[in-house]
């Protein structure tokens, strides 16, 4: 990656599209790669609902060229370009006092496995229109490396710790659900637990109006399987050490387990089975944090809450409780992070993705 000058404090927008697919959180920080100076704005750019279908029509494999394929990427970057206007209009600042942009684009497969992961996402287009100079593709370095690619907010969730008592954990609750454990001096364990809102957003938008389970509505009016929970969870992926990274899709063929259960019974399955997924991970845990602090859309579900709180051995609390936006946290995350690469420094550790030594990653597409 390009040297993009000596390290500084830079004023930087994070774009984040999660694997829920529903549109952009932008956020603005100013960092040196290291210390958080300031937390600036935040805006959501929500799709509409025709792109959002041709945008998941994309996941599941990785790119095929194709005219509507190419189609969809530069709408979507087109769609974060007007993020990063929101975000600076929201500001009240100028494009040119905005030193840097983090892109991390949407993951339309992940397959470390197979030494594969694809965001896609024009960074060339997106420095073009904006005018700002652009951070992309943050994880192949990574999975070239052997890593998992994921999950890389990690740096960022060690950084914000700094202010609390640890050992301590982030559950960040998207399509998959993820959790950084951070050590008393500041260590930190990471990886996928399960699903966090895929199986049952997929569900609630067959059964009813919403393309996601609204405050868990729909799971609090059934009953969970516990049996059906328990035989999943013995399942090889639960038993593999961390860190670990899954796929959107990876367990959609849970699904097929799900046939004769009603809507709420189904939903309140597969609620409970993304909070089990995270209690399951505790083993994994090098000791008990004090308290878990949960971001990501998931915190939303009141259902879900109320699992984690039911399995775990700990205060479970949004990560509002200690004064933070979960909607904006995770694209704050590829804001720092892209100040990190920008300046050579590692964005993803042994414990967070299972490479082998410290990696820094990202292409930057650099403005004059």
């Amino acid at each position: 990656m390009d040297d993009f000058g000596e390290r500084r404090r830079l004023r930087v927008v994070g774009l984040m599209s999660g694997t829920s697919a529903d549109g952009v959180d932008a956020a603005m920080l100013e960092t040196d790669g290291d210390a958080i100076f300031a937390l600036g704005p935040a805006t959501e750019t929500p799709y509409p609902a025709e792109f959002r279908q041709r945008l998941r029509a994309l996941m599941g494999r990785p790119p095929d060229g194709a005219a509507e394929t190419d189609a969809v990427i530069r709408e979507l970057t087109l769609r974060h370009a007007e993020a990063v206007r929101a975000v600076i209009d929201a500001a009240g600042i100028d494009a040119d006092a905005v030193d840097l942009i983090g892109f991390h684009g949407q993951t339309v497969y992940h397959a470390p496995d197979d030494g594969v992961t694809c965001q896609v996402g024009d960074g060339r287009l997106l420095a073009e229109e904006t005018g700002i100079s652009v951070v992309c593709d943050f994880r192949s370095v990574d999975v070239a490396a052997g890593g998992e690619g994921a999950p890389l907010a990690p740096a960022y969730h060690v950084a914000l710790s700094r202010t609390l008592e640890r050992p301590v954990a982030f559950l960040n609750i998207g399509g998959v659900a993820n959790v950084t454990w951070i050590s008393p001096d500041g260590g930190a364990l990471a990886f996928d637990t399960g699903p966090g809102g895929a199986l049952v957003d997929d569900w609630a938008a067959k059964h009813t109006n919403n393309v996601y389970d609204v405050d868990g509505r729909l799971a609090r009016s059934g009953r969970a399987d516990e049996d059906l929970i328990a035989a999943w969870l013995a399942g090889p992926y639960f038993q593999r050490a961390a860190p670990k990274s899954l796929d959107r899709d990876t367990f959609q063929a849970f699904r097929t387990a799900l046939e004769g259960l009603s809507p709420a019974d189904g939903a309140a399955t597969l609620t409970a089975f993304s909070a089990a997924c995270v209690a399951e991970g505790v083993a994994q845990l090098p000791a008990p944090p004090l308290k878990w602090l949960v971001t990501g859309g998931g915190r939303h579900n009141k259902v879900m809450m109320a699992e984690l709180r039911r399995r775990l051995d700990a205060p479970v609390e949004p990560v509002e409780a200690v004064g933070w936006d979960g909607d904006a946290l995770e694209a704050q995350a590829f804001a720092f992070l892209a100040a990190r690469a920008a300046f050579g420094l590692p964005i993803s550790y042994p414990q967070t993705t299972g490479v082998a030594r410290p990696m820094t990653g990202g292409v930057l597409y650099r403005v004059s």
